[in-house]
């Protein structure tokens, strides 16, 4: 039996490397690999509260407070209060915000894509949608690593 945890291990790192490359280069302006992670979740939720993004990428909320404010004096993400609830703040990219997650988006593909050109497209294909298989399992199974919804 393969030591499962390991290849977990492996593949994990290898693309936290691939996408702190990413965040220190691509971009004109320095981020954190934690932060590009905060960038891509406000970009893909619907008008999200810090709680829920917090949530999506199991931070906790003082540290994730202390990441967005360093977001907002670069100028990347604008935090407003709810209208109805002055005590949730909630997150948007501003332009040059979203430039930059555009920016890390297009390269990490890139580079993934050119990881993937490594491979046969049955490969490809069959990674991906295992992939694809996995993530929907995890959030179906209520292991202790997946994140709230």
């Amino acid at each position: 039996m393969e030591d499962v945890r390991h290849l977990f291990q492996m593949l994990s790192r290898q693309f936290g490397l691939l996408n702190e490359q990413c965040c220190d280069s691509c971009c004109g302006q320095e981020v954190s690999l934690v932060q590009s992670h905060i960038l891509y979740e406000i970009n893909r939720q619907h008008k999200p509260s810090m709680q829920e993004i917090a949530g999506a990428l199991g931070i906790d909320i003082t540290t994730f407070s202390r990441q967005v404010k360093t977001l907002v004096d670069k100028g990347l993400v604008r935090k407003t209060p709810h209208p109805s609830d002055n005590r949730i703040n909630i997150l948007a990219l501003t332009p040059e915000g979203l430039r930059m997650e555009n920016s890390i988006n297009l390269t990490v593909n890139d580079q993934l894509n050119g990881v993937l050109s490594l491979m046969t497209a049955f490969e490809r294909e069959t990674l991906l949608r295992s992939i694809q298989l996995f993530n929907e399992t995890m959030k179906k199974s209520g292991a202790c690593c997946v994140p709230p919804k």
